[in-house]
């Protein structure tokens, strides 16, 4: 038995489209690439799914578990690659490519979310507290706005890390200039969305 509902309650309140161009996009990590961010998505979600098996058809049925896609990010890289070098640090602290004092010092120094460190011992049987891994992870914000430029909606991102860095493509063909930009990709544990 269906439910009769009256057609005039049916008709949507607000009207406007969702502008592409209007949008704010905030990483504690790295203030620097805020300025110059060209574009940022909403990454997709998909839920899997199982099949039971009959003589007939297989049968779809709901999965358990979400898969986010990755927060890609683009930006104009500034004169003097501040905001480039900031996620290459990132990167390299968390990679530490050379040794592990990288790691150390961006967690506890560069991080833009330091971490003391409890301090090491050399004696192999002291056991300390762990060091926290905050200031390796960072939180984000995309802030979707209205045609009025007023915030309407917040995407908010938990423990958003650098997965890779594109690269800048120098070269002198270009007859007009065209500035660089560069793509970041991140993983997260996942993101909420919030009307305000």
């Amino acid at each position: 038995m269906t439910t009769e509902t009256s057609p005039i309650s049916r008709q949507p309140t607000k009207l406007d489209y969702s502008s592409p161009t209007q949008f704010k996009f905030v990483i504690d990590q790295i203030p620097k690439v805020e300025f110059f961010t060209t574009s940022a998505n909403l990454p997709g979600i998909s839920l899997g799914e199982i099949e039971m098996q009959t003589p007939f058809k297989n049968i779809p049925l709901l999965g358990d578990r979400l898969t986010y896609d990755n927060l890609t990010v683009s930006f104009i890289v500034d004169e003097f690659l501040e905001n480039y070098i900031s996620i290459h640090e990132w990167l390299t602290g968390i990679g530490f490519p050379k040794s592990r004092e990288q790691f150390k010092t961006f967690r506890s120094a560069t991080s833009n979310t330091p971490v003391t460190t409890q301090g090491t011992s050399q004696d192999i049987g002291d056991v300390k507290d762990p060091t926290a891994d905050r200031g390796i992870y960072s939180d984000a914000t995309l802030t979707i706005l209205s045609n009025k430029n007023n915030p309407v909606v917040e995407v908010r991102f938990q423990d958003v890390f650098p997965i890779s860095l594109s690269t800048l493509s120098y070269t002198q063909t270009p007859t007009d200039v065209e500035y660089l930009t560069a793509d970041i990709d991140f993983k997260y544990k996942l993101y909420e969305i919030k009307t305000l």
